[in-house]
């Protein structure tokens, strides 16, 4: 199995063009021109609209900070600090307000395709199963990730995955915040 890492700390902030924060771009799969999944941390400084990503599915975690209310057009969503992941459709691009400052958020898009992406919260002792053409498992805190044949300690801040569809199950030891992330055929 072939396992990648990426630290949040080794990705440039890019700033947003409205002003309202900046983005750390850890992935964008397969290529970064073309990419069918995407994962990045946002820092959400000021209330603002989010953008458009037109075709895509996007799922939304707040990582440190207390939370924000998002626009959507079914209504008002407020996402806090330990809420399971949002989704919903990039076209939306909702109207956030930040409910007491600034918030550190997990993102994850997906572009429609004939696959299903997911994003969940990851407790110490759950497990990814099975064959994925992709997986990866996002951590804020300090975690450890048994895998096939050994333990891999992971630094706050860090992405780990993989898109061997081989891969066998992936079992969180030890964490604190923690994600995982999928792509179903």
């Amino acid at each position: 199995m072939t396992l990648r890492r990426i630290h949040l700390a080794d990705c440039p902030p890019q700033a947003w063009r409205n002003g309202g924060g900046r983005t750390r771009e850890l992935l964008a799969w397969p290529q970064p021109a073309d990419w069918q999944l995407r994962v990045s941390v946002a820092d959400i400084e000021h209330s603002g609209p989010f953008s458009p990503f037109p075709g895509t599915e996007r799922w939304f975690a707040v990582i440190d900070g207390a939370g924000v209310e998002l626009a959507l057009p079914d209504g008002t969503v407020s996402v806090g600090r330990g809420d399971a992941p949002l989704r919903f459709d990039g076209e939306a691009a909702p109207a956030c307000r930040l409910r007491h400052g600034p918030t550190r958020d997990l993102n994850f898009m997906h572009r429609r395709s004939s696959s299903v992406a997911a994003m969940q919260l990851a407790a110490a002792g759950s497990s990814l199963e099975g064959s994925l053409p992709w997986r990866a498992l996002y951590v804020a805190d300090d975690a450890l990730v048994d895998l096939d044949d050994h333990t891999e300690p992971l630094a706050a801040g860090t992405l780990l995955w993989s898109d061997d569809v081989d891969a066998q199950s992936w079992r969180l030891r030890a964490a604190g915040r923690a994600w995982w992330l999928t792509l179903e055929a």
